[in-house]
Parts: C-alpha cells; structure tokens; sequence
C-alpha cells in the first residue's frame, strides 16, 4: 500500500496533556504528496502559492554589491556574502533604473512606488494598485481570514507600499504583540482541531452587514458617477469584511504544517541594528506561521520610513542622516557607517528566507511554494539615486520560477521584475507598467 494511501493530510495525534485532552498536526510528508513534492498524491491538487514583499530603505553601497558573473554559476561580492547560505533560493536583479519622464525626483518615494506599482506620479497622493494586491487577486482562490498582512518595523502605520486602488495605503502593524493577538489570539481557529464551533458574535455581525444590502443599492442609485466610484470602493472593502466572517464561520481546511509560534510577552522600543534583528525575526516568525497556517497567502514586510532610523549600537546618528552626512572614504570609495547599516538590512532579508524556509512540508518547505519580492527606493541614498537598483526574490513560488541566477538588465526599467513576477504566478497581463517603465519583457531565463 502507497504511503499516500496510508496517511491523510487531515490526520492528526491525540493525546492527553495535564488532564486534558490535545491534538497535534503531523508535517505534510513526503508520502502525502507526488514524485515532484509540489501537490497531495491523493488528489493531485497542488500546494497553494504564497507571495510576499520586503521593502528595505536606503539601497546598498555604490559598487560594491553588482556581481562580476551573470547566470547561476556567480559569486556574490563581500558586501552581500551574508546571504551565500540562500544564494541558491534566490535571485539577484542589477543594473535597472526608474525612469521619472520629465517628473521630479520625490526622494525616497518615487523610485519604490515605481517597483510597486509600475507607476511614478507627480505627487505622493497618487498611489495606485499594488503588485502584491494584483498577485494576491489572482493567486487566492477562496476568502481567507487576512487577505493580506502588512507590518512595518521602525516607522509608523503609513510605512506601507501596500494598496488596492487610490483609497490610501494598506496600514502596516508595528507591534508583533498585537500581531501575535491578531493572528493566534481568540478569533484563531486551529486548522487541525478536530471539533469546531462558529462564535455566535460573527453571526450576529455578518447579519448586521449584510441587513444594509438594500440600501447600499438604492444609495449607489443616487449619488453622482465620481462619488458612485467612492462608494464602490468603500463598499468593497465592506464586502472584504464580509467574507473574512464568512471565513471565521467555516470550518478550516487542515494544514499539517501549522504550528502556533511562541507567544510573545511585549514589543522591543529599541531601534539600534541589534534589536531590530530581534524585531525583525519576531515579525517574519509570525509572518511564516500565518502563511503554514493558511490565515493568508499575501504579506508585506517595510524595515520602516524610508527616512530610516535605524542606528549603529553606541552611534546616535540615524542611517538616514549618516547617508546625507558621513564623508565618501577616499581609499574605499563608500561611506564606511552606511555600509554597514547596508548589510545589517542585508541580514535581516537573510533572517526572512532562512525563516519561510524554515518550515519543512514533504521534501520542500513553505519557501519553496512562496516567491519573496525585495526591493529598495534608492539604488544609492547619498545621490538618492534612480539607477543601479538592487533587487531580489527568493524561493519559486511552487517550481513557478528558477532560482540561483543573477541577472543584469543594464538601463532597462525596474518594472521588468514586477511584471515577470506576474508572469510566474499566470496573472494575465500583456505588459505592466506607464510610460516609459511601461515593459513587456518578463526575464524568460528564471520562468520555469
């Protein structure tokens, strides 16, 4: 007898603990799944796909990350060697630029907006939909609890490149304590529990939504065609809430590979490179566990503002302000402080993969169905550059893209990246991206 005919995905093992009675998910085996590991044996269905993004501030230093070599047999140059351990599950994208077509240069805002939306505007004001909401519509079939999170380390709620459409910003969670109660406090519902009981008070709400229907129309009937648009987009974020309570009143699917993360007790104040590597891993563990435990597919992660300040341990000086401030060292041609404020942000990118990857399902892991977009908004803050972005993603979204690669697109627009990731994922688009960011040219060499 087959493995996958032995084992279910739903299986769980009971026992007791204190008295009292528990059960535990076991891991998705190898056994569950097919020769290829990507989908249940059972049922053919494939493993669901993840996507997630990661914003880092203030770029990297100026020639000192751009690998001699292209293709996948390179060598990653000292400045990035901290990532060496996932160099292999990832992908390194060099030499692009946003182009501004005659617009002005909005330091810190112009070049991410363009990585994020293929768009630059002539004002902040004008933000428009979100790679990460376009992948995230096309990717998750069904409504679940979150239809993203965001979450943001060293700025405020606003420190989002998250948005669908021009209502604003997604807001980021700045508190893994309260992250934590979002995702696994009492609305959580264990996906491998063998019992489950719709709370009442979720009932009770969605009645209450769902008692305006009739004068939602009547109202759409009387307003003006630009206010009408308003509403229709206010109107759809109801209707989001409504299917995030229809969620919580159905019975999970089981996830074997779920597991709560341990609880965390308060939020670090700290914000020198030590303890936001702290911050840092407390996020992206609970950022891993809502995805194995199927509360979302979508996530978003900012190191913070742009205006960064994250600091140096014993030095008082922000990396914003030592971008604008530290003098160019004569012998290395880079500013020594920033360098290293540079690779700290490195390691925390490095802390994120090494995580997702963490979580082991059959012979893969939770990385290996997810591909991680990394981006930055300046190629280098001192010149707040345009040009010579780096840019990465990681893992292959369910064997949907080639890892290993670095791949230089010399004067070529950043959006080349966004729209190959949409291309990976089968979001049908012809071209992505305005005016002369506007491409149609995905990276063929890293699309399985």
């Amino acid at each position: 007898m087959k493995a996958s005919e032995k084992l279910s995905r739903r299986r769980v093992l009971r026992g007791m603990l204190n008295g009292a009675a528990i059960t535990v998910g076991i891991p998705i085996l190898e056994g569950l799944l097919n020769t290829n590991g990507n989908a249940f044996a059972a049922t053919g269905q494939q493993l669901p796909a993840c996507f997630g993004t990661w914003f880092w501030a203030l770029g990297l230093a100026l020639n000192q990350w751009t690998p001699k070599q292209t293709g996948n047999r390179y060598e990653l140059p000292p400045h990035l060697a901290s990532l060496e351990p996932i160099k292999a599950k990832m992908n390194l994208y060099s030499g692009m630029q946003t182009f501004l077509d005659g617009k002005a240069n909005q330091n810190h805002y112009s070049g991410a907006q363009c990585q994020m939306t293929g768009i630059v505007s002539r004002n902040g004001s004008d933000y428009s939909t979100s790679l990460d909401v376009t992948v995230g519509s096309h990717i998750v079939e069904r409504p679940m609890r979150f239809r993203s999170i965001e979450v943001s380390l060293d700025g405020g709620r606003d420190a989002s490149w998250s948005a669908r459409g021009a209502n604003g910003l997604n807001p980021a969670e700045i508190s893994p304590l309260a992250l934590y109660q979002r995702l696994f406090g009492a609305d959580f519902k264990d996906p491998n529990a063998a019992e489950f009981k719709p709370d009442p008070m979720v009932m009770l709400r969605r009645s209450v939504l769902s008692s305006v229907t009739d004068q939602r129309k009547a109202l759409m009937q009387e307003v003006s065609a630009g206010d009408k648009a308003r509403l229709d987009e206010y109107f759809s974020s109801i209707r989001d809430l409504e299917q995030q309570m229809a969620v919580q009143l159905e019975k999970p699917v089981p996830l074997p590979s779920c597991s709560i993360p341990p609880k965390i007790e308060e939020d670090l104040k700290a914000r020198n490179t030590t303890d936001t590597a702290i911050l840092h891993k407390q996020f992206a563990t609970l950022v891993a566990h809502a995805l194995s435990c199927g509360q979302t597919r979508v996530f978003n992660i900012s190191t913070g503002s742009p205006f960064s300040r994250l600091l140096l341990p014993d030095n008082p000086t922000t990396y914003h302000v030592l971008t604008h401030d530290e003098p160019v060292d004569p012998n290395t041609g880079y500013q020594p402080k920033c360098k290293l404020l540079a690779e700290a942000s490195m390691g925390y990118w490095l802390d994120l993969v090494q995580m997702l990857d963490s979580i082991k399902e059959g012979e893969g892991t939770l990385l290996d169905r997810t591909i991680v977009y990394a981006f930055t908004d300046h190629g280098e803050a001192r010149l707040h550059s345009m040009k010579h972005y780096p840019i990465f993603t990681a893992g292959s979204g369910g064997g949907r893209m080639k890892t290993g690669y670095h791949l230089n697109a010399e004067g070529d627009t950043v959006t080349r990246v966004g729209f190959t990731i949409q291309q990976a994922f089968g979001v049908a688009a012809s071209s992505w991206g305005s005016e002369s960011n506007q491409t149609s040219r995905a990276f063929t060499e890293v699309l399985a």
